[in-house]
This record gives C-alpha cells, structure tokens and sequence, in this order.
C-alpha cells in the first residue's frame, strides 16, 4: 500500500515527526520532490534532529530510504547528512537514489544568492538553496542527471557547453566571478565517487515493492500553500509540493497511492514571504512563537523566526482539497493551552464579501481574516494519550476546526515526541 504525507498549508506543519512515527508501520520511505531548503524535525531515543534531505524515516532498521527523481540532490550535502545521524550512534540506514535525480550544482546556489540581491527588496525571502535556479534549468534542460555523471565524455562536453552559458549571466547581469569549466568537471567527478554506492533505478525498485505488497510513505517537502501552480505565486517553491506528484517524482502509477494524510497545525505558521491573511503580530506573535513547537518557532533550515497567525480554516481546507486528502494530522495542538480565547478564520472579506473560498494571489492580498472566537482550555494535555480524556474545550476546538475543513482528522499530536499522539478514529 502506498500512503503519502504532505502540508495543507505553507510548510513546518510537523510533517517529520509524523513521518518518523509512521515510518515504523512502512518498509520504504520515498522523499519526492523539493531539496534541502526545508527542513523536518524529528525527536526520537538518538536525540533531536533536522533532516533536509534524508527521509525520516532513516531512524529505523527495517526501512529503505529513496531519494526519488523529483528531488533536488545536493549530493555533497546527502553524504554530510548521512554521516551526521550515524555520527550521533544512528544505525546506518539503507539508501537508494534514483539514476534519474538531477543534481544540485554548486553555481546554482551562488545563483540563488545573485538574485535574491540584485532584487533586493522584491526578492523571493529565499532559503538560498539554489532551489529556483535547480528547477529552472532542470526545466531548460540544461541540469544534469545522476546517470550522467558516469558518462565521463558526454559530461565534460556538457560541462563546457554549459558553462559558456552560465559566464555570459556571471558577467553581464551578476557581474560576478566566471566558472572554471575544469573545475566543474573535476568537482562533478568527486561527487560521482560519493553517490555511486547508492544508485540504482529506484522506480522499479518501488513498482516491484508495490507488487509484493510493501508499505511505501510518500513524503513530501513544504506544503500546499507554496505549490508554484496552487499556491501563493510567485512566493511558492519550485517544485510541486501536491501528493499527485508523489506518482511523478517516486515514478509510481497515480492510482497506487491509497491514503493522503495531510498534515495541519493547530495555529498557523510560515517561513519567507507570501500572503498571509490570519498573520498575527508584536507581543501575541511573539508569545505563540516563543511556545510554539519544541524549542520556538523558528526556521529547521535558516533558523528565522516564522510569522505566526491564528488558525486559517480556509486556506487548509483549500490545502487539504488540493492534496486530496482522505484524513488529517493535527499538530502542535499542546501548543494552545495558555489561550482565553482562541480566534479561528472562517471567511476572507475581500472588497466587501466574505468568501470561503481561497483566492490567486492578487485577490488575497485585499483579504481580511473574518474570526470565530472558541473558549480555550488553560490547562496542559502533554501526555494525555486518549481523546476523551482532553478537555472538552480542546474537542470542541479539534472538532471545529474538523467541520470547517471536511476532512477526519484521526491523529492529534499533543507533544514534539515520536509517541505524543492521540489516534482518534
């Protein structure tokens, strides 16, 4: 059975920890689609950890971890992120990556640097991770994949072909240093010695999993909100963050995936730029940023504070819509019990309607948040292991938010460890 979990909203919902969690009913654990601009934390017996490019499910013995096609492979990074986990006395986890993965190159990085100054105040609040430029060229088809890599003299003629390209960019719009082609080429060799113990044609790997009735986790990257065709463009990522390319970017029929769980925090939360209608500010923002998640709200990549705002039940019904998701995730929900009152937005007054519906980006902008207030709870339900046993405010509240978005939400996660999680049926 193939499963998949994703974001219904901007991203750091928690998806790691419910990743992790389930990775132990799964035997194989594919990351889709993205890079290592976002991070998922993940507390455990190891210790706490931020994962950027492995799956998380690499805690566990039993499970594969792919690297699929659709993802941004930094490799130098994958084999430092490797290295990091089995440093700290993790076993070390058995890891495929797809021939068909196309490579993280070091100019692009630079590149997502470039632009993001030279736009100055209209830049992307990029991560810096060489995300855009990745895909761009991915797209150009000017990237380079894996099995590329072991062609050495197709690769050097691609190199310098590709490099007279990227100098003419370096020196008339960026005016910056040019790139040595030789070095490219020799920098590209040393990463074929890092990736060659793990590569292989992982979509068959995973068709032939299927066929034997394995357990396969899609795990996405970010959430519905940054999806470049369904999110809030152009602030959105690069690649589709939606479970229907989890199909494209793990190389499995569509049909296959069975479940979509999607993952949604109790208040909201975002990184980098965007709309954001529920957006809190000053010292409310700063007291939900300072309690919320396992240590504060800040960025697993860039360590930035994340802008806070109070539950949006349009935009993660619109989220879990477009994921298609047949149940619900809720995290962070312990989060909440310092709260009176919590607002929850129910509508966006857009020129003097309320709508329901998530609009493009330009209606969005004229948006306000129109709130439902619900009693809070003022106690604390870390530990709490069944749902009849939290308060009843606090169900009122999981229940709420349940209707508003029409999808069941089945787990609730009342702490930052794998087992704080009420099941709910």
């Amino acid at each position: 059975m193939v499963r998949a979990i994703v974001g219904a909203n901007w991203g750091d919902e928690g998806k790691g920890k419910i990743t992790d969690m389930l990775g132990q009913e799964s035997d194989v654990i594919v990351r889709f689609q993205g890079g290592s601009n976002a991070g998922h934390t993940i507390i455990n017996d190891y210790g706490k950890f931020a994962l950027h490019l492995l799956p998380s499910g690499v805690f566990y013995s039993h499970t594969t971890s792919i690297i699929g096609n659709g993802v941004a492979l930094n490799i130098p990074y994958l084999i430092q992120e490797i290295n990091s986990i089995v440093d700290r006395g993790v076993p070390k986890p058995r890891i495929l990556v797809s021939d068909r993965a196309q490579i993280m190159m070091p100019y692009h990085i630079l590149f997502d640097q470039y632009e993001e100054e030279r736009l100055k105040g209209r830049a992307f609040g990029s991560t810096k991770s060489g995300i855009a430029p990745f895909y761009s060229d991915k797209y150009a088809k000017i990237g380079f994949q894996v099995s590329e890599l072991f062609d050495e003299e197709t690769l050097k003629d691609k190199v310098e072909r590709t490099c007279e390209y990227k100098n003419i960019l370096l020196e008339h719009l960026y005016h910056k240093p040019q790139i040595d082609a030789n070095e490219l080429y020799e920098t590209l060799l040393s990463y074929r010695d890092m990736i060659e113990p793990y590569v292989c044609d992982t979509a068959a790997f995973l068709q032939e999993a299927i066929a034997e009735g394995r357990n396969i986790l899609l795990e996405g990257q970010l959430g519905t909100l940054k999806d470049p065709d369904f999110g809030i463009y152009p602030m959105v990522t690069s690649s589709s963050t939606l479970a229907a390319y989890g199909a494209i970017g793990a190389g499995i029929p569509p049909y296959e995936i069975k479940d979509i769980i999607a993952v949604v925090k109790a208040y909201s939360s975002a990184v980098g730029a965007g709309e954001f209608v529920s957006e809190i500010f000053g010292e409310e923002a700063d007291e939900l940023r300072r309690r919320g998640g396992d240590g504060g709200e800040f960025g697993a990549t860039t360590g930035r504070p994340r802008r806070m705002g109070w539950f949006d039940a349009v935009a993660t019904r619109y989220g879990c819509r477009m994921q298609g998701a047949t149940e619900v995730a809720l995290t962070v929900l312990d989060v909440l019990g310092y709260l009176d009152e919590l607002p929850v937005c129910v509508g966006y007054e857009i020129d003097g309607k309320v709508t329901k519906q998530f609009p493009t980006t330009v209606r969005l902008a004229k948006a306000k948040p129109v709130y439902e207030k619900l009693p809070g709870w003022k106690t604390e339900i870390r530990g709490i292991t069944e749902y009849e046993k939290l308060p009843a405010n606090c169900r009122n509240y999981i229940e709420f938010i349940e209707k508003e978005i029409g999808v069941p939400i089945t787990m609730i996660s009342n702490g930052p460890g794998r087992h704080e999680i009420i099941r709910r049926k």
